[in-house]
């Protein structure tokens, strides 16, 4: 059964509607970066915090660490770097890095102006689409043509603040020394006399 309109798109989970607790979110629509990578670099971002975040893409772009491709792998070479992440296969996607560091820096200044801490925020929810593939065309031996295809992508993420979790104070309590049986045997012949 084929769905249309707005619940073709719906995969589960959250959405740029559902959100309720205080979040930012920001989108960005038909970018002309490759879908495959993005989604792997969005995927390596997803629950990190905002600071994080950011270090951590400007490390890929200057191929400090790497994004570990783990869905759309086929192909993609293995780097020493990957083990960081417990996998072996990693590409240092350079565009795709940069766009979503533009899209932290824009959903940075929109939680500014929604007065939200910006330092306790989280991306919470990280979304890569297909976005209609854009058609050029590449000439061939013998006459031919072959299409040559982009393959862009919709992006959208959401950004809420996460309360900082303080440990519990830990109450000194006098633990009770173990006392074996003949030691208490003697002590209560003791407070007899």
């Amino acid at each position: 059964m084929a769905l249309y309109g707005q619940a073709a798109n719906y995969v589960g989970g959250v959405t740029m509607r559902d959100a309720t607790s205080p979040h930012t979110a920001t989108e960005l629509q038909a970018m002309d970066v490759y879908m495959y990578n993005t989604r792997e670099t969005a995927q390596a971002i997803k629950g990190m915090h905002i600071r994080k975040a950011t270090k951590y893409l400007k490390d890929v772009v200057i191929k400090r660490q790497c994004v570990p491709f783990r869905r759309y792998n086929g192909g993609v070479g293995r780097c020493a770097q990957a083990k960081q992440w417990d996998w072996t296969q990693g590409r240092w996607p350079k565009k795709s890095a940069e766009f979503l560091l533009h899209m932290l820096k824009n959903a940075e200044s929109n939680a500014e102006l929604k007065g939200l801490d910006v330092d306790s925020l989280v991306i919470e929810h990280i979304q890569v689409n297909k976005a209609p593939k854009m058609r050029r065309r590449t000439y061939r031996a013998h006459g031919r043509i072959n299409p040559y295809m982009s393959s862009p992508c919709h992006i959208e993420m959401i950004l809420t603040e996460k309360e900082q979790i303080v440990p519990k104070p830990e109450e000194e309590v006098a633990q009770k020394k173990k006392v074996s049986q003949k030691k208490l045997k003697k002590q209560k012949l003791m407070a007899r006399d």
